[in-house]
């Protein structure tokens, strides 16, 4: 059944499909801005459904218990970015919890969607095209490797916010002006994390103040 969410994880696909109709169409100027519609006939609108279901289809299969009921995989993905945090930056970690805030506050979206609510829809198609180089693992696995460097990313800000400062830039993450570049090092940095730690439970195995 429909989850809050779901309908966002067929945006990127929508936009790679419509593209491949149209490819000396900008993407930023003419695809995302919707300008492209215009010349989608209705014959081209159905194959893209068509291919647009399948994809999520399979995209989602490979994540099924985090559209299940009470969304288990959900709540696994913030656990181990919690416990990840808590290996790679302390500090932060500690400072989150000295304020109140709580992973599942802010983590939970990111985990739902995918970034897809953080990020312009088109460093979103960077981001996936990646994911989806990883195989199986990149929507879950790897994902939490890029929510945990992006989170890190702004480890000093945060570390100087209080309560409703932080609450607010969690649900409001400037990323408005990164283009390609940031988003290839913030990539680079969850690929790191991901050969130091994945395959193995060191993350989790994490002593708490």
């Amino acid at each position: 059944s429909y989850v809050q969410g779901i309908n966002d994880l067929a945006t990127p696909l929508i936009v790679v499909f419509i593209s491949g109709y149209f490819p000396n169409k900008d993407v930023e100027e003419e695809v995302l801005s919707g300008e492209v519609m215009i010349d989608v006939t209705d014959a081209i609108l159905e194959e893209i459904e068509a291919d647009t279901y399948w994809c999520l289809t399979n995209l989602l299969a490979g994540i099924q218990d985090h559209y299940t009921s009470d969304q288990p995989g959900m709540q696994r993905m913030v656990m181990r970015l919690e416990e990840l945090v808590n290996r790679i930056d302390a500090d932060l970690a500690g400072h989150l919890r000295e304020t109140g805030i709580e992973f599942l506050q802010f983590a939970f979206k990111w985990m739902n969607c995918l970034l897809l609510r953080e990020f312009r829809l088109q460093r979103v198609l960077r981001l996936w095209d990646t994911y989806l180089s990883e195989g199986d693992g990149g929507f879950e696995d790897f994902h939490v490797y890029v929510c945990a460097s992006f989170l890190v990313h702004y480890s000093a800000e945060l570390q100087q916010m209080g309560f409703d400062d932080l609450f607010q830039f969690m649900q409001n993450m400037p990323t408005d002006d990164w283009t390609d570049r940031e988003i290839e090092i913030l990539l680079s940095s969850a690929f790191v994390l991901s050969t130091l730690f994945g395959g193995s439970e060191a993350h989790l195995n994490v002593v708490r103040n």
